[in-house]
């Protein structure tokens, strides 16, 4: 069974960091792309970063500069650093992989919540 696992979220202040990990079973996700979305309440799911089997990545303009996505090991396949936690941060957040171009996202994660306090 192929199971896509998020770790790392939890309350913080403005300005603050976190981590999340995203921990894979079942499968290698070494040729598929990876990324992680977002969904706040009352809000559509969006992406926030996603970085191609090739290593290409590509990322939200309102986290650009302050969000890092990378690709780790097979266990986990991608990370999630963000930096400079803002309010509007705060949302469910979705580990996913998909095609190796990041246009189709065949496996998710439950999501893990990111609270950020002003």
């Amino acid at each position: 069974q192929v199971q896509l696992v998020e770790s790392g979220g939890g309350l913080v202040q403005a300005g603050g960091s976190l981590r999340l990990s995203c921990a894979a079973s079942g499968r290698t996700f070494s040729s598929y792309a990876m990324g992680w979305f977002r969904q706040a309440p009352g809000k559509q799911r969006e992406l926030v970063a996603a970085i191609t089997s090739g290593g290409s990545t590509k990322y939200a303009d309102s986290v650009k500069g302050r969000f890092i996505i990378s690709r780790d090991n097979a266990k986990n396949p991608v990370s999630l650093q963000m930096n400079s936690l803002e309010p509007e941060d705060t949302a469910v957040y979705y580990c996913a992989a998909g095609s190796p171009s990041g246009s189709i996202w065949s496996y998710w994660g439950q999501g893990t919540q990111v609270t950020v306090s002003s």
